[in-house]
């Protein structure tokens, strides 16, 4: 693999934690072994492995832009990566009050669901 690939990998391990990417890379298949390589490469090794913004900063951005294009099945996901990235609860709401403001209030609501469910099953007290 190339070096932009391991250091994607190793990010991509710092943020969504080993038993996430240990269970999608044991999911991985030669047909969609392409697109791993891809998101691996380009958006953990590339745009999260970039310092010019935090890793908290980035968290926030991206549970905002799953919430205002209503990709709301990552949203999880990137919820219980934010105790890995330091996104904290209180940053995660303002960031859904910025979606329901300039992307609609339907998109903020069902991503605040999601975030209530999955913090209560992370064990975080809101």
């Amino acid at each position: 693999m190339s070096e932009k690939h391991d250091k994607g990998m190793a990010v991509r391990r710092s943020v969504l934690g080993d038993a996430h990417v240990d269970a999608a890379e044991g999911d991985k298949t030669a047909f969609d072994a392409p697109f791993q390589t891809m998101i691996t490469e380009t958006a953990w090794g590339t745009l999260w492995a970039d310092d010019t913004i935090s890793r908290r900063d980035r968290s926030l951005l991206t549970l905002a832009l799953l919430a205002a294009t209503s990709n709301f099945e990552e949203i999880p996901m990137h919820i219980r990566a934010s105790h890995n990235t330091g996104a904290t609860p209180d940053e995660i709401m303002q960031a859904f009050l910025h979606v329901g403001v300039y992307a609609g209030v339907p998109k903020a609501n069902h991503a605040i669901k999601l975030a209530k469910k999955t913090f209560r099953e992370m064990g975080v007290a809101l």
